[in-house]
């Protein structure tokens, strides 16, 4: 079981970029879960058709008590991919990194990996503040690997460097390493280069080069993965690619 955790600036597309990834994983034949690790909680919603789904802290604010099944705060998606979202708590009110804790403790009681047997699991989590429960993944065991989600914009490298840094800060921990780097292009001035120079300085390799394409945008208008909505098009070559690469490790 390959277990991967994808960390980006907010806004800077991770959440298509996972979601794509889940979707090449499965249209690959593999057994895939994919996590959001976000208060938004819209990591899977173009796996589920456009659907959102109900949160693990949305769950427990409504009923006030723990689900105690799987079905209950899951679904599956495009390919079998099946979807949790562990959401935040209230606005103004709570942690979101606590939720993140307890949404993990609460799959592990109801044996997540135990009952799915995935070939690989996603977490799809907030990269503007690598602290508490946003850096669970990364030192409780979760995931095993980490890719860093950038465009060649300031303030998506400025994240990506926090990311970086705090990985290597766990490094002689036994946690999680940075795998590499995901280029996500907005077509800023010397992008590429100033992305090459950031993976340098962490002696990372840049693992995908996605472009920037209106199909994304076509796709998520009808709630779905660019892979699934157009699987020939350049940029689901580039998820397929990657989906690739990840499994020959």
């Amino acid at each position: 079981m390959r277990k991967i955790a994808v960390y980006g600036k907010g806004g800077i597309g991770k959440s298509t970029l996972t979601s794509n990834l889940a979707a090449a994983l499965a249209v690959q034949g593999k057994k895939v879960i994919q996590i959001g690790c976000d208060p938004k909680a819209d990591s899977t919603i173009n796996l589920l058709g456009g659907r959102p789904l109900q949160s693990v802290m949305g769950y427990m604010r409504e009923f006030d008590e723990e689900p105690t099944s799987l079905e209950e705060i899951s679904a599956r998606g495009f390919g079998g991919v099946l979807c949790i979202e562990t959401g935040g708590p209230t606005p103004g009110l709570g942690c979101a990194g606590r939720g993140i804790i307890a949404t993990f403790n609460l799959l592990e009681d109801l044996e997540l990996f135990e009952r799915e047997q995935p070939d690989v699991v996603l977490y799809d989590v907030l990269g503007d503040v690598v602290c508490g429960g946003f850096a669970a993944p990364i030192r409780e065991g979760y995931a095993e690997d980490v890719l860093i989600v950038t465009s060649g914009e300031k303030m998506a490298l400025y994240a990506a460097n926090n990311i970086a840094t705090a990985v290597e800060n766990f490094a002689d921990r036994g946690y999680a390493k940075v795998r590499g780097v995901l280029l996500n292009r907005r077509n800023v001035p010397r992008e590429e280069e100033k992305v090459q120079e950031f993976a340098r300085a962490h002696q990372l390799p840049i693992l995908a080069d996605i472009p920037r394409s209106d199909a994304i945008s076509e796709a998520e208008e009808r709630g779905m993965t660019v892979v699934e909505y157009a699987p020939d098009a350049p940029v689901s070559q580039a998820f397929f690619a990657l989906a690739n690469d990840i499994l020959k490790e």
